[in-house]
């Protein structure tokens, strides 16, 4: 009953995932590309690039893996070689989504917290770098699944679906793999984006008291800070996708905690707690990559001015197709 329960769920989830992610994402990627929200060059590139990176998650993870085995169970995407790729794409778009992230907060950090460094760290070009390197590294990172696959069967020559080698979890080159996967997604990742977050909200408070005493607040006159209103709206769209990157990853890191502690790798069926927690986590972590664009309308005034252009063009062309 909880395995009709759970998959019903499934069923529901993951294409509402899908529906609102790809547009959500494609509409961001748009957006911020015409760059006319407000924000400088550097923001502006992080924001596409992880805009970029949730869209190739959304399409990996929930349409090629987890609607097309709902729904298709059976199509060529499950010819080995194909299934093999679909996993390569599938983590090098979630660490590179994960990554980007982390690089997005470092280069908060330094813009707010290190004013020496920002004007050499925080460009356009530094950012296209650090962007370009990050993607290219956890391509390169993520190249061993496509080996950690065997067929399940081969039929008339063709291998089909993808089941885990023997070996994968006995051998200690893949043990060490797995563990340095999962460590990097999400455990140093989530330590680091806390930890950054945390050094930045210091800062803020320090700055914000030694201000408040130049200008006089501490003598009780009230004195209008454009300077720090400006550093409050840009941390605001920082602690929103940082924020939202945390709350919903947390089950993940949960389940990989207990894992490790418990020493349980594997589950005994959809009616496990384990494989319930497993997928509830792995949802959830899907479900990361369609909130930034609903971060980016909620906190920034013109980014939601351009996506209200961008909805009324098409009914304005309508309009005009049918007005005589």
């Amino acid at each position: 009953m909880h395995g009709r329960i759970t998959g019903l769920a499934y069923a529901i989830c993951y294409p509402i995932i899908a529906a609102v992610g790809v547009p959500a994402n494609v509409a961001a990627i748009v957006i911020l590309s015409r760059g006319k929200c407000g924000l400088s060059r550097c923001v502006t590139h992080y924001l596409v690039a992880m805009a970029v990176s949730d869209l190739l998650v959304t399409i990996a993870g929930v349409i090629l893996n987890r609607i097309n085995g709902l729904f298709l169970p059976v199509s060529f995407l499950y010819m080995t070689p194909l299934c093999r790729l679909r996993a390569v794409l599938l983590f090098a778009a979630r660490d590179s989504s994960v990554w980007l992230t982390v690089a997005f907060t470092f280069d908060r950090f330094v813009a707010i917290c290190c004013q020496k460094l920002k004007t050499k760290y925080c460009t356009r070009k530094c950012a296209a770098a650090v962007i370009a390197t990050v993607s290219v590294l956890f391509c390169l990172k993520n190249i061993p699944w496509y080996f950690a696959y065997e067929p399940s069967y081969i039929t008339d020559g063709v291998p089909w679906y993808c089941n885990l080698i023997p070996n994968y979890y006995t051998s200690l080159a893949w043990t060490a793999f797995d563990l340095i996967d999962t460590m990097l997604s999400s455990f140093i990742a989530f330590c680091l984006i806390l930890l950054l977050n945390a050094l930045t909200v210091r800062h803020i408070v320090v700055s914000g008291r030694v201000r408040r005493r130049l200008r006089g607040h501490s003598n009780g006159e009230s004195h209008h800070d454009p300077e720090m209103e400006n550093l409050k709206k840009s941390i605001i769209l920082l602690f929103a996708v940082t924020g939202s990157f945390i709350l919903l990853w947390t089950m993940y890191l949960i389940v990989f905690l207990y894992v490790q502690i418990a020493n349980q790798y594997t589950s005994s069926g959809p009616n496990d707690p384990l494989y319930i927690a497993q997928e509830v986590a792995f949802l959830l972590q899907l479900l990361s990559c369609c909130t930034n664009t609903c971060i980016y309308a909620a906190t920034q005034r013109k980014f939601r001015e351009e996506l209200k252009n961008g909805v009324k063009y098409p009914l304005k062309l309508i309009v005009k197709l049918f007005t005589p």
